[in-house]
């Protein structure tokens, strides 16, 4: 566990986090008084997805791309 005065997180706080893991946290003191924890988080999946995993999950209607009705229009913009 790494703790870290303010002062000391500002000034290099970079470098911490280049480090962080989700196992070690680091936490923040105020005047040697701890106030906060940074912990990190997990690391993201390596394995590719697969394509069209969610084929048949939803279907693109066909009006899709037509222009919204201008009541929609209007209420998006503030009228």
């Amino acid at each position: 566990m790494i703790q870290l005065n303010i002062h000391e997180a500002k000034t290099n706080l970079s470098k911490y986090l280049k480090d962080l893991t989700e196992d070690e946290p680091i936490i923040l003191c105020k005047r040697n008084i701890p106030i906060a924890k940074i912990v990190g988080l997990k690391t993201k999946s390596t394995k590719k997805r697969v394509i069209g995993l969610a084929k048949g999950d939803f279907v693109v209607p066909d009006d899709f791309s037509d222009p919204l009705p201008d009541d929609l229009v209007a209420a998006f913009e503030g009228y």
